[in-house]
């Protein structure tokens, strides 16, 4: 027979805790004696119970005991809630003060928390709910009816629809970002149409149709969109949206530079160069021309990296996409290799940031990142100067076999890149890394005023080698990145320029002689302070490095001096049988009958297909408009063609420049005869001063152009 209990606790909705949670709370027999929940009333209340309060349950559990005539026995359900009363209590009154005012601390905290949180959803409900009702009520629209303003959405274009569009209309103008690569980009119109530019003008319809009719472009001769920059913004740490170029609009159009003949015969000679690489040595780091097969050196397809934005600034649009296509679906840094530091910075980074400013397409710049990641274990050092080889892999770095030295160039040669990609991604760790090794050569001890020895230790951090001074090989290039980097930041970086001028005065009072006849300037070297008058091909780079620095607001003798050792890098060549420089020469320094200037060793006169005599011819024709730079160059691009050129495709370094009859082939084309020679005399041959603006772009050490930081 079930037993009686009262309203108070029988009704469904007072159930507090379940049977089972009540039986933990009570334990043992006490929880055997509870045939059903724990019951509060809430419900069932008479009207003057309604009025007067709440109904306890002590005064239900009475009022039960009457009903069954006995006073002082209460039903099990009441014993139960007053032995969970006193359990209750005791366990309060064993907790100390503080653990009872941690408790209370933390009701009132959840209490206030509740507060807040209903305060701000309170709106968002609210219009939640409205935005629900309107669009229950649009559902509810007559059939039929047409809005007052439908919305239109292009029509997507064609990939090749650029190409038939004279009027060369640019996407829709994004905003400007904080950061980011600099506003002068190179656009082709057949890139204009991708499918990211196709997505964004779906986007803004309207607002893409006023920016096409409002919105200037200026054209250059490759029916490329120049579009002209006022200087990008100065490294900063906080912006790190700079995947995209963000243009600027222009006012003028400039009209298409037609290309003149000897720029097509470059183009012609670019494109017999790339048969052979696609044909014997297609994603492979560089051709050997003359066996019609490759050779490895990193395994990245150096060749083609490094060719990537002279096929740009060509215009060689076939020849780029399916060099783009190759990057995006082969190059893969992954691999258990070791690399150069060195040379991988300056080609492979440089060439992918270069690319990816010209084109603005951010593939480019997502591999930079990648290669300049793997590059950075080279900084783990005692001293942090680096290592010279990297393995892109396992993230390890390491020295040379043989010595634990790295060379000067190498290691101050790699900043205008990093400093870059710094720029680019926001992160400081690549500019930190650079920065620091230029201000820690700053301070060091061994320079002979301005110039430094050849070499320095990765562990203590010192020079090694005192004694022995050149601008050849293993020194060269830390003197060209010297006044660059200083050109790059935005010409604020004070003790740059401060050992770029002294490293030029101490070249002016140690290392140049006259020559015998014709006392030509040239800069040798110096060993424990015995002068040599050699001067290796490499020391051609001068010349252009000093007109630049003259361009800069340097010291006219800088420009007068740029002048005088082009014309040594010239007769390099022109007193030589092919026409073509060796890699190194001896000048005579007295005159003797029927003598040249120019001395050749036989160990010495290979020709590599090198880039810096006509890269410093392209520098003094920009900045003084003499043609004669011109007619230089067109001269060497013909012996080229004469002594090098492979029929099958190509071009290959020669083992003997004095033998015209028999040069002897080396069988190797390298990268930076596409990356460098051949772009230099492009440029050099051309009649529009705008195209890689020399006040808006500097040149890393191979060839790649990089954006000028503004000053302001």
């Amino acid at each position: 027979m079930p037993s009686e209990v009262p309203q108070c606790l029988s009704s469904p909705s007072s159930v507090f805790t379940s049977k089972a949670a009540q039986g933990q709370a009570l334990g043992g027999a006490q929880s055997r004696e509870v045939a059903s929940p724990v019951l509060f009333p809430f419900r069932g209340r008479s009207a003057e119970q309604r009025a007067g309060g709440s109904l306890s349950l002590d005064s239900c559990c009475g009022a039960l005991a009457r009903r069954r005539g006995n006073e002082t026995e209460n039903p099990p359900a009441c014993r139960a809630h007053e032995n969970l009363d006193m359990f209750l209590f005791k366990k309060w009154k064993q907790l100390s003060r503080l653990q009872r005012n941690v408790i209370l601390f933390l009701f009132a905290f959840l209490a206030v928390c509740a507060v807040i949180t209903y305060a701000n959803m309170a709106e968002p409900w609210k219009s939640l709910n409205s935005r629900s009702s309107e669009e229950q009520n649009s559902d509810l629209e007559v059939p039929g009816l047409k809005p007052a303003n439908q919305a239109v959405l292009p029509i997507p274009q064609k990939a090749d629809a650029g190409l038939r569009d004279t009027s060369l209309q640019k996407p829709p103008k994004q905003p400007p970002a904080r950061r980011g690569p600099p506003n002068l980009q190179i656009r082709p119109p057949w890139r204009q149409n991708s499918q990211e530019g196709a997505a964004e003008s779906q986007g803004e319809p309207d607002q893409a149709n006023k920016e096409h009719k409002t919105e200037k472009s200026v054209i250059s001769w490759r029916g490329a969109v120049i579009e002209p920059e006022q200087g990008t913004e100065l490294p900063s740490n906080k912006g790190k949206d700079a995947d995209k170029p963000s243009p600027l609009e222009s006012e003028d159009v400039k009209e298409p530079v037609p290309l003149n003949e000897r720029q097509v015969a470059v183009i012609e000679a670019f494109r017999h160069a790339w048969k052979g690489y696609k044909e014997f040595a297609w994603g492979h780091d560089e051709l050997k021309p003359i066996s019609k097969s490759f050779s490895e050196w990193f395994g990245l397809g150096l060749t083609l990296i490094d060719a990537l934005d002279t096929m740009w600034i060509m215009g060689l649009k076939e020849e780029f996409e399916e060099a783009r296509r190759w990057v995006a679906t082969e190059l893969n840094f992954d691999k258990n290799v070791d690399v150069n530091l060195f040379e991988s910075a300056i080609r492979i980074l440089g060439g992918l940031l270069s690319t990816y400013h010209l084109s603005g397409d951010s593939l480019f710049l997502e591999k930079a990142k990648d290669i300049g990641n793997r590059l950075m274990p080279a900084f783990n050092t005692p001293s942090k100067i680096p290592f010279s080889d990297v393995n892109i892999g396992r993230g390890t770095a390491h020295p040379p076999r043989w010595t634990s030295d790295s060379t000067v160039a190498e290691v101050t040669s790699i900043q205008l890149e990093f400093r870059e990609l710094s720029r680019l991604t926001g992160d400081p760790k690549f500019q930190d890394a650079v920065d620091g090794v230029m201000k820690h050569v700053h301070t060091l001890a061994g320079k002979n005023d301005g110039l430094v020895p050849m070499f320095i230790n990765t562990n203590s951090g010192q020079f090694t080698h005192l004694g022995v001074y050149t601008l050849g090989a293993r020194a060269d290039s830390y003197y060209e990145y010297l006044l660059k980097q200083w050109i790059q930041g935005g010409k604020r970086e004070n003790e740059l320029l401060e050992d770029y001028v002294k490293g030029i005065e101490g070249v002016k009072r140690h290392l140049l002689r006259k020559s015998q006849p014709k006392r030509l300037t040239f800069v040798g070297e110096l060993a424990h302070s015995r002068f040599s008058a050699k001067m290796d091909h490499l020391v051609c780079f001068l010349p252009g490095a000093l007109a630049l620095g003259a361009h800069n607001g340097l010291p006219a003798d800088h420009m007068t001096l740029a002048l005088e050792l082009a014309e040594t890098c010239y007769q390099m060549y022109a007193q030589v049988e092919t026409g073509l420089s060796p890699e190194i020469v001896h000048f005579n320094m007295h005159a003797q009958k029927n003598q040249k200037d120019v001395e050749i060793k036989a160990a010495d006169r290979h020709n590599l297909l090198r880039p810096e005599t006509v890269e410093s011819f392209f520098y003094l024709y920009r900045f003084t408009g003499d043609k004669k730079y011109q007619d230089w160059g067109w001269e060497i691009l013909q012996n080229f063609n004469k002594y090098t050129w492979v029929p099958t495709g190509g071009y290959t370094s020669i083992n003997n420049v004095q033998n015209p009859s028999s040069p002897e082939p080396r069988d190797k084309m390298e990268s930076f005869f596409l990356g460098e020679t051949l772009k230099y005399l492009f440029l050099l041959f051309s009649d529009d001063m705008d195209l890689i603006n020399l006040d808006k772009y500097v040149f890393n050490t191979e060839a790649h152009p990089l954006p000028i930081w503004s000053s302001a």
